[in-house]
């Protein structure tokens, strides 16, 4: 009896549209992700399940971690304006350039007589680990002064009302192990300020936590 021949088929596969896809997949995120800012002070934020997504602009975030405190706003222009009022209320000067230099720092932690030195500096070497210590934030003795931080703060609202008359928005974020007296520290000052209303930072818990 005669054997049926059976035809041999290619088993080669075109990848040609798959490598395609690959690549647009690819470059779809790399444009539209975001890199990681670099901070002063890198905290380990508490874990929760909101997702809710800070505001991109108009905010300012207050970072507290080993009972210091850093402040960074989003928005270069309101950096700059919130210098010259800071500036102004401290009898300082800042030049251009140094303004120019200042829009381009997102976040700091040194009072203000470091400032300058701060902005001197390379970028590279301002988050230098250990470099900066942290803005004042405790109430002086003298009850004719506030604490730097609470002048950050008000000067940063300050700002924003004569960039674009808007209300600026606050964020905190505190690391997971931080003492609660620095925390309460804070708060009091911003409610003091009449800033009662703010975003808490924390991390996305996991499934299994």
């Amino acid at each position: 009896m005669a054997k049926v021949k059976i035809s041999k088929k290619s088993t080669k596969i075109d990848m040609t549209a798959m490598c395609d896809v690959a690549f647009l997949l690819l470059s779809f995120f790399i444009m539209t992700s975001t890199a990681k800012v670099p901070e002063p002070k890198p905290v380990d934020t508490p874990a929760s399940t909101v997702q809710a997504k800070l505001p991109e602009h108009d905010l300012a975030t207050i970072t507290i971690g080993d009972s210091a405190v850093y402040f960074s706003m989003t928005d270069r222009d309101l950096r700059v304006k919130a210098l010259e009022i800071m500036a102004d209320k401290y009898g300082m000067e800042f030049s251009e350039d140094e303004k120019a230099k200042f829009a381009l720092i997102d976040g700091f932690g040194v009072p203000m007589d470091e400032l300058k030195s701060l902005i001197a500096l390379p970028g590279a070497e301002r988050n230098r680990e250990g470099l900066q210590k942290g803005i004042p934030y405790e109430t002086p003795a003298d009850s004719t002064k506030k604490s730097q931080l609470g002048d950050w703060v008000l000067s940063s609202r300050e700002a924003l009302v004569e960039l674009r008359t808007k209300d600026l928005k606050f964020a905190i974020k505190a690391d997971g192990k931080e003492k609660y007296p620095t925390v309460k520290k804070v708060l009091d000052m911003m409610q003091k300020q009449e800033v009662n209303n703010f975003y808490l930072v924390t991390g996305l818990r996991s499934e299994d936590f």
